[in-house]
């Protein structure tokens, strides 16, 4: 291997562990050594244009970085096509293997508590996480994390399993989505092989286990996890839950489990605000670009502001924006970003005045049910004749398409977030001792979903 390619293979190394595996394996991968140098320039060769016009636009600065740390010469490197080569005998350089990052049991050790952004939303959550990362089995058992979809319950959960890992890596970490335990214990009581299914789940230090709302229904799968809960908890082996809703909302999933669930502690990650999700950006912006600065502030308020209730939307987003501008070759602005995002913020716009719609019907519905004006219930008059239906329809929009508090607040006369989330509770707490409200209730729902009901 010559000098220069040994230069490459080390700086390759420290961009594996500076950049996720995604970005990793995506864009330097394919770059496995040098072709030439000449003029204080070591030549890379890549597969296209795109790839170069990203590692030119993206990374260049890092690479040139780790060149002066890595040698004491002047060297830059430049990233070309085999079109703009003149021929001639390229440099030979083994194969190299990536030694990516390996971790048992199924995990992902990309997620790790280092790189969870942590905003007033998670806050709580993140600090319990890692007193149980620090302390499995002794602190909080099980934790029970719930929230809606994207807002980083799964990277929490993993980064709790990587902590163990990471200060004892013969610690047995398990995560398993709930239908993937669906599935084992499917195919492995079929099989007549439960000795096999109880040696994966038994045999474990800690059980992670994602999505476990998914279980609802599957009344054979959940026997067998309430014997498998039981089994673990009375170990003392540390049991973590992720889910989209508290454990006493769960549908279809038997209470023997959900009150096995609310023994530990309960955590929620709530919506980021706008602040938090523009720190989301840039750390994100880390692990995609060395250049993070050249990044407009008001071009990541902008994503920020359009993408507000899905990180996972949120850093999508980011990185459309990034790669429209890398293959057009345009700088980041306000305008190209907005070129770029206009098929999404079309589809979302569509989708909010669908769902705005809804809270209209939904509004319109309980109001004609309960024969008040839809003035009435959106309005500040305390009377108890529309208060209950005002809370009726706030738990009702809540329930179904389960939005901020905020949000809902601002189609009740901007009330704040503490008076939705007080009125969605007591009516949820009603509707199992009034048989009176749960009827009524039920036949706003039966009104709404018939598309016929103005």
């Amino acid at each position: 291997m010559n000098t220069y390619d040994l230069l490459w293979q080390r700086i390759l190394t420290d961009l594996e562990s500076t950049f996720n595996e995604e970005t990793y394996v995506e864009v330097f991968e394919p770059l496995k050594s040098t072709h030439k140098y000449a003029n204080g320039l070591v030549y890379v060769l890549v597969p296209n244009e795109f790839i170069k016009n990203r590692v030119n636009r993206l990374y260049l600065s890092k690479i040139n970085e780790l060149a002066v740390k890595h040698h004491k010469e002047n060297i830059r490197f430049k990233f070309v096509t085999e079109s703009e080569l003149i021929p001639e005998e390229t440099l030979v350089s083994p194969e190299r293997n990536l030694n990516l990052k390996y971790r048992p049991g199924n995990m992902n050790a990309t997620y790790t508590f280092d790189n969870f952004v942590v905003g007033k939303s998670n806050m709580f959550a993140f600090r319990m996480a890692m007193k149980v990362a620090d302390q499995p089995g002794a602190v909080a058992n099980p934790l029970y994390v719930f929230g809606d979809v994207g807002l980083g319950k799964t990277h929490l959960m993993q980064a709790i399993g990587n902590y163990i890992l990471d200060q004892d890596l013969n610690q047995k970490v398990l995560y398993v989505k709930a239908d993937g335990f669906i599935e084992d214990f499917a195919n492995l009581l079929k099989r007549e092989k439960m000795d096999d299914f109880n040696a994966k789940y038994r045999d474990i230090d800690v059980l992670l286990v994602d999505d476990i709302q998914i279980m609802g229904g599957a009344s054979k799968t959940q026997m067998e996890f309430f014997k498998l809960f039981d089994f673990l908890y009375q170990a003392n082996k540390q049991i973590v839950i992720t889910s989209d809703k508290p454990a006493a909302d769960l549908k279809n999933i038997m209470t023997r489990l959900t009150s096995r669930f609310e023994v530990g502690l309960t955590v929620d990650i709530q919506v980021p605000d706008l602040e938090h999700r523009i720190e989301i950006l840039k750390r994100k912006l880390t692990t995609e670009t060395s250049d993070i600065h050249d990044i407009p502030n008001n071009v990541l308020e902008f994503i920020a502001s359009s993408f507000v209730t899905n990180i996972r939307e949120l850093e999508g987003a980011l990185k459309r924006v990034l790669f429209y501008c890398l293959a057009n070759n345009l700088e980041l602005t306000i305008e190209t970003a907005n070129e770029a995002l206009e098929p999404l913020l079309k589809t979302k716009r569509k989708s909010d005045s669908l769902n705005e719609n809804n809270y209209d019907r939904i509004q319109s519905v309980v109001s004609d049910f309960y024969g008040i004006s839809l003035e009435d219930l959106i309005g500040k008059k305390r009377h108890s004749r529309y208060i209950l239906p005002r809370h009726i329809a706030m738990y009702l929009i809540k329930n179904q398409y389960n939005i901020p508090y905020k949000t809902i607040g601002g189609l009740f006369g901007d009330r704040d977030h503490s008076t939705v989330l007080a009125a969605c509770e007591k009516i949820e707490n009603e509707l199992k001792q009034d048989a009176s409200l749960k009827m009524a209730v039920d036949t706003i729902r039966k009104k709404l979903d018939n598309p016929n009901h103005k």
